[in-house]
């Protein structure tokens, strides 16, 4: 799977619970204007890519034992 589509993965799973987090936002009155959504998406995929590798790393010692 190439990074452009993990990044399409990682951008579904996010607006999928983007609502819920919305929602806990607005009853810590915490404002979230629509155009913070990219920064927050950009950090979001770097946050998934980091751990995505992770996780592959760990699925290569393991099967390395």
């Amino acid at each position: 799977m190439n990074t452009q589509d993990k990044t399409m993965q990682f951008m579904q799973i996010a607006m999928k619970h983007f609502p819920e987090a919305k929602e806990q936002m607005d009853q810590a009155g915490v404002e979230f204007p629509m155009e913070m959504l990219q920064p927050f998406m950009a950090l979001f995929t770097k946050v998934m890519t980091e751990a995505y590798e992770l996780g592959k790393e760990d699925a290569k010692k393991e099967m390395n034992l």
